[in-house]
């Protein structure tokens, strides 16, 4: 995976962990709801011809459900996900941090793309 820190094997290692944390949290919520019978829930990524991507989008019942771009520290929104987001009409769209303090707020009452707390957004998972 080329994180773009050729020259900090520590960053890198550390962004990896930061997306495959994410991941099983995404993972483990998706196959919960979809156990529970909430849904059909999948999860996926998205990535165009002009290598614009986002690192996971949840679907549910067959419909984008909301998108998630995960960053070990930067918090300058994403532009790739704005874009995804008005592309497929995910009703909500998620700028992972990791560095950042938990925050008590409903993550899922915001539409636009927001940056919000990797412990947030993860705590109000299955």
């Amino acid at each position: 995976m080329n994180c773009g820190n050729k020259g900090h094997p520590q960053i890198a290692l550390q962004f990896t962990g930061v997306l495959y944390l994410s991941s099983c949290h995404l993972l483990k919520a998706v196959e919960g709801w979809s156990d529970l019978g909430m849904g059909t829930f999948e999860l996926r990524y998205l990535r165009d011809k002009q290598q614009r991507e986002v690192d996971f989008v949840v679907i549910r019942d067959r419909k984008p459900w909301f998108l998630v771009e995960v960053k070990s520290g930067r918090d300058n929104l994403s532009q790739a996900l704005k874009h995804f987001q008005d592309q497929i009409k995910a009703p909500h769209a998620f700028h992972v941090v990791l560095d950042r303090e938990f925050v008590a707020a409903d993550c899922f009452v915001r539409h636009e793309p927001t940056v919000v707390p990797a412990r947030t957004l993860l705590s109000q998972l299955l």
